[in-house]
């Protein structure tokens, strides 16, 4: 690939990677990019099983969703947010990540014990901790290391 033919704009940079990945991956779709102040995301839309692209847990997208953000900001100093999503991905495991929160949470209230939640990736831990900030009967906290570090929800003990 010539040197000229890359793109400058980190977006098209993105848009350019993501497309290439799906031809070797034989998958078909569209890459829409949509652009704020903070974040570059990227979905991918169409009939495909996207499950290759998304991977285990997630693994491969979020492994792509890394070397979209190197490659677009490579030299540059003012950088955003990429979000790499494939079939609203992103929005369904955020739900299902939610869900186990709170069904955790109130276990923990009901039992008075502590639970360990499979481990999550740190995005999917802000999710956990976010959610569950509001509740006033628990408390959640990591523990373990990368990558295998996980969200105790634990009984919020008052004095």
């Amino acid at each position: 690939m010539e040197a000229s033919a890359w793109p400058e704009d980190p977006a098209e940079r993105i848009k350019e990677i993501v497309e290439r990945v799906l031809d070797q991956l034989e998958l078909e779709g569209v890459v829409e990019i949509t652009e704020d102040e903070d974040v570059i995301t990227a979905s991918v839309e169409g009939d495909e099983d996207y499950g290759l692209l998304i991977g285990r847990r997630g693994q491969t997208i979020d492994a792509l969703q890394l070397l979209c953000f190197q490659a677009a900001f490579q030299g540059k100093r003012d950088r955003k947010r990429v979000v790499l999503d494939a079939a609203g991905y992103r929005g369904r495991r955020e739900e299902l990540i939610s869900e186990r929160a709170d069904r955790a949470a109130d276990k923990v209230v009901t039992t008075g014990n502590e639970v360990e939640l499979d481990e999550m990736t740190a995005r999917e831990r802000r999710i956990v901790h976010e959610r569950l900030k509001e509740r006033t009967e628990v408390d959640t906290y990591s523990t373990g290391d990368e990558p295998h570090r996980r969200v105790v929800v634990a009984p919020l003990i008052s004095e």
